[in-house]
């Protein structure tokens, strides 16, 4: 695994609610892991599968949020810079 990627996918997912025990299970018939263990990246296929339109929405949403937090701290950056300037002088 390189340092690019995601381990969060990889984690096995606890049946500690409602919808995950439904979707743990869901997930699990589908793809009939070796171990039965249903790992985070394994949903995430079947809902690009089956469900994609809910995870198209769910991206954009955090590029947006991504978007609008990288945009503050650059302004954030450049007043900080500005105002060491200033101090300098």
């Amino acid at each position: 695994m390189n340092e690019n990627e995601n381990t969060d996918l990889l984690e096995n997912v606890e049946k500690d609610s409602p919808l995950k025990e439904w979707l743990v299970d869901y997930v699990g018939e589908k793809t009939q892991p070796e171990n039965n263990q249903v790992t985070v990246e394994m949903i995430v296929e079947t809902m690009a599968e089956e469900f994609p339109s809910f995870l198209v929405a769910v991206a954009e949403e955090n590029f947006i949020r991504g978007y609008f937090q990288a945009m503050n701290d650059v302004e954030e950056s450049e007043k900080a810079m500005s105002e060491a300037e200033t101090e300098d002088e």
